[in-house]
């Protein structure tokens, strides 16, 4: 008797219609993967994730509206039984742990191979999950963070007390991208119906936050974690 493939139901989620295709076509060609959803900015994938029954999200960080991570955890929030493989354009190890605090079951370089991206896709469909090669179940995972958050000198911490994956407020994030897009303090304060001092306010606060010296700096490492994408700026 044949043995009848589980179909695995997937959502892509990645704003560059070029690189989502691609993703498209490599699942496609499995018969036990089903595309049942595409969105193009964190909060489409959010509402997408109450309509659809997924089994798995590929996830891209850098989006637009919210990005990947914050998605991650609002999904995560109402839908834990749904795994998420997050993909990024800037690789490093701060930002893994920000994913898979964040909910993620998988984290990947965009540049990740179509073999091992759909095999990574049938271990999260499984519950797994997939920290470089080696495949995880949740205990060992656990294990795993803490061992890091160790190596990060974040003893006597718990992973709730360690700075959250975008520690900047809204208002922040609003005068971070503008100054992504070269705005002085005066035209910030003016487009966003503010004090000059508020900015300066906020601008201390934001350097402070992101341990950087300068605003270039802080606009840099915001592009770099995909809090604010590069063609915006």
């Amino acid at each position: 008797m044949d043995e009848v493939k589980v179909e695995i139901k997937v959502m892509i989620v990645e704003d560059h219609e070029i690189f989502r295709t691609g993703l498209r076509r490599a699942l496609e060609m499995e018969t036990d993967l089903k595309i049942v959803a595409e969105a193009g900015d964190g909060e489409e994938a959010v509402m997408l994730a109450d309509e659809f029954a997924l089994d798995v999200i590929l996830m891209d960080i850098n989006l637009p509206r919210i990005n990947g991570l914050q998605a991650t955890r609002l999904i995560k929030a109402k839908h834990p039984e749904i795994g998420v493989i997050v993909l990024t354009a800037y690789h490093d190890d701060e930002q893994l742990l920000h994913a898979l605090r964040a909910g993620a079951a998988a984290y990947y370089p965009k540049e990740v191979s179509p073999l091992t991206l759909i095999s990574t896709v049938r271990e999260v469909s499984a519950g797994g999950y997939v920290i470089g090669d080696v495949v995880m179940d949740w205990p060992q995972v656990a294990r795993w963070l803490l061992h890091q958050f160790k190596e990060l000198g974040a003893v006597g911490e718990t992973p709730q007390q360690i700075e959250p994956f975008q520690p900047l407020t809204d208002r922040e994030m609003e005068i971070l991208r503008c100054v992504a897009r070269g705005l002085s303090n005066k035209e910030i304060a003016k487009f966003l119906d503010i004090s000059q001092q508020t900015v300066k306010n906020h601008m201390t606060a934001i350097l402070r936050k992101l341990a950087v010296n300068d605003r270039t700096q802080a606009a840099v490492t915001a592009i770099q974690k995909g809090w604010i994408r590069p063609q915006d700026t």
